[in-house]
């Protein structure tokens, strides 16, 4: 996807960059959930790149980085993959600093706690090992001095994976939550995120 690639705001007709579109969308990912108006820009710019190149390549994290995002992403949603969200999330963080420092100290985080706990980073644990420390830092009610800021990085990775799914077209098509409303008013709604985390067995 070159950055210079324009899209069409629908409400003024102007033409405006990509990149600048992203960036905007980014800002407000870290002010809260989006609407899904927005988040298939990231989509639909996730989709563009991966056909030019062939595959995605990540723009804000290391490969290292990018699969254990999707890893976590996986647990977090099961399937989640599949609507793309460590690409949406990657690809937003490439366009906000606060962002990319948010899972790249995220991330770090919690390699360096799994390999304290298991002697493992989080990509090569095992599969039990890794769903032991997601039960550590998933609930705000374990929170510890050791524990917060991994408590902190699991909120922001948990809100994003289930937006970033849930607006995908196989989150859309799971959930069947958009029936007759105007798709730029669709926020991912609470039940969709009961049912993430109840299907994430954390």
């Amino acid at each position: 996807m070159s950055e210079q690639t324009e899209v069409r705001s629908q409400e003024s007709g102007v033409r405006i960059e990509r990149r600048t579109v992203l960036a905007q969308i980014a800002a407000l990912a870290l002010a809260g959930p989006l609407e899904i108006a927005s988040a298939q820009h990231v989509h639909e710019a996730v989709a563009s790149d991966a056909k030019t190149s062939g595959v995605y390549k990540p723009k804000s994290l290391t490969a290292h980085e990018f699969e254990t995002l999707k890893v976590l992403c996986d647990l977090i949603v099961p399937g989640a993959s599949k609507g793309g969200a460590a690409e949406f999330i990657d690809l937003l963080s490439s366009q906000n600093g606060e962002m990319a420092a948010i899972y790249t100290g995220g991330l770090a985080w919690l390699d360096q706690a799994m390999k304290r706990e298991h002697s493992a980073d989080f990509l090569t644990a095992k599969a039990a090992d890794r769903t032991a420390m997601l039960d550590k830092i998933a609930y705000r009610k374990n929170e510890t001095p050791e524990s917060a800021a991994g408590i902190r990085f699991f909120v922001w990775a948990r809100r994003m994976t289930v937006d970033a799914y849930y607006t995908s077209a196989a989150g859309i098509k799971e959930l069947g939550y958009m029936g007759n409303k105007g798709q730029s008013q669709f926020h991912v709604p609470q039940e969709a995120i009961d049912y993430a985390v109840k299907r994430s067995g954390l």
